[in-house]
C-alpha cells in the first residue's frame, strides 16, 4: 500500500474538518432520539462510504477493532452531548482531543515523537477556543459536558488506533464502526417511530456530508499526516461550525470569538507549514 501524499492528506484533512463542522447545526434540527441519530448517520455514512471505497477488508485485528469501538463511542458520545449542551461547548471540550493524543502516543505511536512546537500549539489553540466560545462555555459541570470530553478521549484513540495502520486501510476500521453503531441504535429508531420531513432532511445531509464523505477523507488524510498533526488539522472544525450558524440562523459570534477563531487558524496554520516535514 503506496503511503498518502502530505499534501493531498493534509487537504484531505482541511476538507474532512469544513463537512464535519456542520455536524451540530445538523443534529439540532434533527428532533429524533440521540442514539436513533447516531444510528441512522452512520447507516447513510456506510452506504456513501461503501459507494466511494468500495467493500472493506475486515481483519478484526486489534487496532481495526480498537478503532469500530472508539469512533463508535464518539458517535453516539457527540451526539447525546449536542443533545444536552450547546453545540459550541460539544465541539470545544471534544477538540481537547490532542492532549489524549500527546499524553498515550508515547506508548502507543513510540515512532511519532511529540515537540514543543505541538504543545504550544495545542495550548495556543486551545487558549483560542476558550475564547472563541467563552460567552457559551459554562463553568457548571453537566452530563452534557462530559459526554463531550469522554468523546474527546475516543476520538484521540481512534486517530492513535487509525495512525497505526496508515500502511494500510484505515478508512475500513470507520466502516466497521458504523455498523457497529446502526447494530446498537436499531431499537431505539423503532422506539422514536418515523422522523418528520425536516428531520429526514437533516438525517440526510448528516448521513452523505457530515459522516460518509468526511470519514473516507479521514481515512486518507491519517495515512499521511502523524496523529498529533491530523488532531491539530481537523481543529478547523470547531473554528467553522459557529460560522453555519451565523449564515444559516443569523448568529453572529462576538468580536472576542472572532479573535478566538484567528488564534486557531494561525496555529494551525504555523504548524502545518513548519512541521511539513515531520508530519
Amino acid at each position: 500500500m503506496i503511503r498518502e501524499s502530505k499534501g493531498n492528506a493534509v487537504a484531505a484533512l482541511v476538507l474532512c474538518s469544513l463537512l464535519w463542522s456542520s455536524g451540530g447545526l445538523l443534529i439540532k434540527l434533527v428532533d429524533w432520539d440521540p442514539l436513533a441519530i447516531a444510528g441512522a448517520r452512520s447507516a447513510l455514512g456506510l452506504v456513501t462510504m461503501l459507494f466511494i471505497a468500495g467493500r472493506p477488508r475486515l481483519t478484526f485485528s486489534l487496532d481495526q477493532v480498537m478503532v469500530a469501538l472508539s469512533y463508535s463511542a464518539t458517535m453516539v458520545l457527540f451526539v447525546n452531548a449536542n443533545k444536552m449542551t450547546t453545540s459550541a461547548n460539544a465541539v470545544l471540550l471534544q477538540y481537547t482531543e490532542p492532549v489524549y493524543i500527546i499524553l498515550l502516543g508515547r506508548w502507543l505511536l513510540p515512532d511519532e515523537k511529540t515537540g514543543v512546537a505541538d504543545w504550544v500549539c495545542v495550548a495556543g489553540v486551545l487558549s483560542g477556543m476558550v475564547l472563541f466560545f467563552f460567552d457559551d462555555l459554562s463553568l457548571q459541570a453537566n452530563a452534557g459536558n462530559l459526554l463531550a470530553v469522554l468523546s474527546g478521549v475516543t476520538f484521540a484513540v481512534t486517530a492513535l488506533f487509525m495512525r497505526r495502520q496508515k500502511e494500510g486501510r484505515p478508512a475500513d476500521s470507520l466502516m466497521l464502526a458504523h455498523v457497529l453503531t446502526f447494530a446498537v441504535s436499531v431499537p431505539f429508531m423503532i422506539r422514536s417511530g418515523p422522523p418528520s420531513a425536516v428531520s429526514l432532511g437533516g438525517l440526510a445531509l448528516l448521513g452523505l456530508f457530515q459522516m460518509g464523505i468526511p470519514s473516507v477523507l479521514y481515512g486518507r488524510g491519517i495515512r499521511g499526516v502523524s496523529a498529533v498533526g491530523a488532531a491539530i488539522i481537523t481543529m478547523l472544525e470547531p473554528a467553522l461550525n459557529p460560522l453555519w450558524v451565523a449564515l444559516i440562523i443569523g448568529e453572529i459570534p462576538s468580536s472576542r470569538a472572532i479573535v478566538g477563531g484567528c488564534i486557531i487558524l494561525l496555529c494551525v496554520t504555523a504548524r502545518t507549514v513548519l512541521k511539513a516535514d515531520k508530519m
